[in-house]
């Protein structure tokens, strides 16, 4: 799969643009609008970015237990060298250990919860001006239906490439999709 950007300033064109592109095969899970017009993509029932993805949590998580792992491995290391694990046992040495995984992992996530997310940084100013940020994830054979749809749109504006959303992914949203548009 890739991920291609279009940068647009008006919704209604982009209702239209993700109403053509399920209509070419593509499945919402792989299309989103990103912008500062929550209220506005509501109201246009387009696929929104979700509030946890537009920040850089997991990163920040995921740096975080990093820092963690090498913070509980430098506690251990130090009970190892001091010798108190001789006295107290390794006990107090591997639950100050966990703390100390914990607590960076959580700080790492707070950390991330106040910045934008690393794959939408370049869209900051375009944000802030109003534009919205129309992102699609496709495989190869749908690549031309893409084109085609966007060729339709001169209002888009191409904005580059990125990583995509992995396949098991987007099927996995779009099975739950399906599940609760039946379930009663």
């Amino acid at each position: 799969m890739k991920r291609h950007y279009f940068i647009s300033s008006d919704l209604d064109d982009l209702e239209l643009v993700e109403h053509d592109l399920t209509e070419a095969g593509l499945v919402k899970p792989q299309i989103h609008v990103l912008s500062e017009d929550d209220a506005g993509v509501e109201q246009h029932h387009l696929h929104e970015v979700e509030a946890v993805l537009k920040k850089d949590v997991v990163h920040g998580t995921e740096m975080g237990a990093v820092v963690g792992v090498l913070g509980a491995a430098a506690v251990l290391a130090l009970a190892w060298f001091s010798g108190v694990t001789e006295t107290y046992t390794w006990v107090p040495a591997i639950f100050l250990a966990v703390v100390v995984l914990g607590f960076c992992t959580w700080e790492g996530g707070l950390i991330g919860i106040g910045e934008t997310h690393s794959d939408f940084r370049r869209f900051e100013e375009d944000l802030r001006a109003g534009r919205h940020i129309l992102f699609v994830d496709v495989d190869r054979n749908q690549e031309s239906a893409l084109n085609d749809v966007v060729q339709r749109h001169p209002g888009l504006k191409p904005a580059g490439d990125g990583s995509p959303t992995p396949r098991w992914v987007v099927n996995l949203q779009q099975r739950w999709a399906n599940f609760m548009r039946v379930a009663p």
